[in-house]
């Protein structure tokens, strides 16, 4: 038995109007406004239009706003019946697609691609009237399109009197609580907002909106004419007055405008709002992939006929025309940077002082601005600030740290004993300078750790040494369940008692060592199995500080250990690296078991019964951590 054919019956989808608008309000657009961009950019599309024909014919766009109500009129290529029928009754037909009404003619000119068109001003409409004539058919009488926001719409012919010119005339009614949008002062902002750099002749009330030709296009009695103005474009466009002026042009990708030079520093992570105007309406204030990441220190506005917008019309189709724009842009500031080296430097300076961390950004990507910048850029080294190219003739190697606090650690000491150190802890600093061989070939770089500081200080005679022997045991039996080794050594400045080095390495290790024994169970067996075998920190004593000469005197063992623990805190605060708790609780301890030394001369810390059980109980209750008091004094 043969199976009976069903027929493929077509169908057609049902639009809900009202759920479309409620999705095009709360997630395609923004915000309402963006109902006036798309009236002005179908009124600029309808002049383009006939402008393709008629070069000679009006271009001009007039709104009237008043009551709850607006009107558009433009002198654009208007519509016919047909077109009427075809094009606005359709969701997402665009008049631009294909040759419908024969108005593909000056496609690329057209500013709108996506079909959308009036349907965005249902956002705050809930009626819109369409009243338009051809200049195509002149002859044909004006056609009206009413349309209302339940989906509803009819299309009817006019006398010629409604319609005597070729063009179109869109009327608003303002949906209930939409009123404030239709309003002329409202009107008048946005026209002006979205629209002051189009071609045509645009005007509220018969107020002007475009100002024609942009700044940066206009001619200037001078050089500082020219300044002043882009300065005051700048603070009315961005609200600040530019440190320094960029001009753009990129003819080929067909991009005009300038970049604004920022008065004082901002983060790399924030994001640049630039303003974009697309064949003169502006598309975005947040071009934020304009520019490389690298220009943070700039704010652009241009006008561009080649970038694509996306859907919402709100931004920039990420495709290979933006990139190669933002590559266009981007070497325009590198030339700016290149002029300003070469022959200005006063101002090259002034930009340095101020946005410094975005050129050393720009040159960990690019050799030639590292080479170009080195002469200029500063850091922060054992000799001030300096460039690395004045630091790396001044020393045979240059040694680095990775990190702020590794610096401050050693900078005192290693300028004292003649080792040449920068400050690798800031945001690029430690790439700039392993890169440092590549701008200047020859120079030798390193990082700094703590063999190399040790190896720099002065070894102690070994008959010396050897008699400090006893006072080195007591300070490695203090020091050691501290994870840090003594080491004596003779360095200058006399006047610091003993040095704390620690690189990375060893800090990862206590970090991990400290998390083990605070651990349970597994975790406690996984850090463990993660114990490494890098160096430990070490307390450099200073066999030329009297102090620790008197101390490798002292006869008690318990006293000693005291004062190692004393020199121990006090090497830390000289570091300035952030205390642990366990490192704050040792230095309590350290002084309050020495000021009750210093009370009771005869007994040494640690000792224990009469009056000292007292004070290790006062001691006691001055930290937490002194639970542990009573064993460790044992020592």
């Amino acid at each position: 038995m043969t199976a009976e054919r069903i027929p493929h019956i077509p169908h057609t989808f049902q639009v809900d109007l009202r759920g479309l608008v409620d999705l095009l309000s709360h997630h395609l657009y923004s915000s309402p406004k963006v109902y006036l961009r798309e009236l002005l950019q179908n009124g600029v599309d309808a002049i383009t239009a006939r402008r393709a024909e008629e070069p000679e014919a009006p271009a001009t766009v007039r709104l009237y706003a008043a009551d709850g109500a607006l009107r558009v009129e433009d002198s654009g290529i208007g519509l016919t019946e047909s077109d009427v029928h075809s094009l606005l009754a359709t969701i997402g037909r665009s008049s631009k697609r294909g040759d419908e009404a024969g108005l593909e003619t000056a496609r690329a000119e057209f500013l709108g691609q996506f079909g959308i068109g009036l349907l965005a001003c249902f956002v705050v409409a809930e009626r819109i009237r369409v009243v338009s004539r051809s200049a195509r058919r002149p002859e044909a009488p004006p056609v009206e399109w009413l349309a209302r926001d339940d989906g509803s719409y009819t299309v009817r012919t006019l006398p010629d009197e409604a319609r005597a010119e070729p063009g179109t005339t869109v009327h608003l009614t303002a949906r209930p609580g939409a009123e404030e949008w239709l309003t002329e002062e409202r009107v008048a902002e946005l026209a002006r907002h979205f629209g002051a750099l189009l071609p045509y002749d645009v005007s509220v009330a018969d107020k002007p909106v475009t100002d024609r030709p942009p700044v940066w296009e206009r001619r200037h009695s001078g050089p500082s004419a020219r300044r002043a103005a882009l300065a005051a474009h700048c603070h009315e466009t961005f609200g600040f007055a530019p440190l320094d002026v960029i001009e753009l042009e990129v003819p080929l990708a067909g991009v005009r405008g300038v970049a604004y030079v920022l008065p004082s520093a901002v983060s790399p992570a924030r994001r640049g709002a630039h303003r974009v105007h697309l064949k003169g309406m502006l598309l975005t204030e947040r071009a934020d992939e304009l520019l490389p990441d690298w220009a943070f220190f700039v704010r652009c506005v241009i006008d561009t006929d080649s970038l694509r917008p996306t859907a919402s019309r709100e931004n920039l189709y990420a495709d290979g025309t933006l990139e190669a724009v933002r590559e266009a842009l981007g070497g325009r500031i590198r030339e700016w940077l290149a002029g300003l080296a070469a022959g200005d430097q006063e101002r090259l300076g002034r930009f340095l002082a101020v946005h410094h961390l975005g050129v050393k950004s720009l040159a960990r990507h690019d050799e030639d601005m590292l080479r170009l910048m080195l002469p200029w850029l500063p850091f922060e080294t054992t000799d001030g600030q300096l460039s690395l190219e004045e630091f790396a003739k001044r020393h045979p190697v240059v040694h680095f740290t990775r990190g702020v606090e590794e610096y401050r650690q050693v900078a005192a000491i290693a300028s004292a004993q003649g080792i040449g150190v920068v400050n690798g802890g800031y945001t690029y600093d430690s790439e700039l300078v392993e890169l440092l061989p590549r701008a200047r070939p020859g120079t030798a770089v390193a990082e700094l750790d703590t063999d190399t500081v040790t190896a720099h200080l002065d070894t102690v005679d070994p008959g010396e040494e050897l008699a400090l022997a006893p006072f080195l045991a007591v300070a490695r039996a203090t020091l050691d369940p501290l994870g840090c080794d003594p080491v004596l050594r003779a360095f200058h400045p006399v006047t610091v008692p003993a040095l704390h080095l620690e690189d990375r390495g060893s800090r990862h290790e206590a970090a991990r060592a400290e998390e083990e024994e605070a651990a349970d169970g597994l975790w406690a067996g996984i850090l463990g199995s993660l114990r490494g075998s890098a160096p430990r920190a070490r307390l450099v004593l200073n066999h030329l500080n009297p102090l620790v000469r008197r101390m490798a005197s002292v006869a008690d063992e318990r006293l000693a250990g005291t004062a190692v623990e004393a020199l121990y805190g006090q090497a830390l605060l000289m570091s300035q690296r952030p205390l642990r708790p366990t490192d704050s609780a040792l230095l309590n301890r350290t002084f309050l078991g020495l000021l009750d030394w210093a009370v009771h001369p005869a007994e040494p810390p640690g000792h224990e019964g009469g009056p000292r059980d007292e004070s290790a109980g006062r001691r006691d209750q001055g930290t937490a951590s002194n639970e542990s008091n009573e064993s460790e004094e044992g020592r």
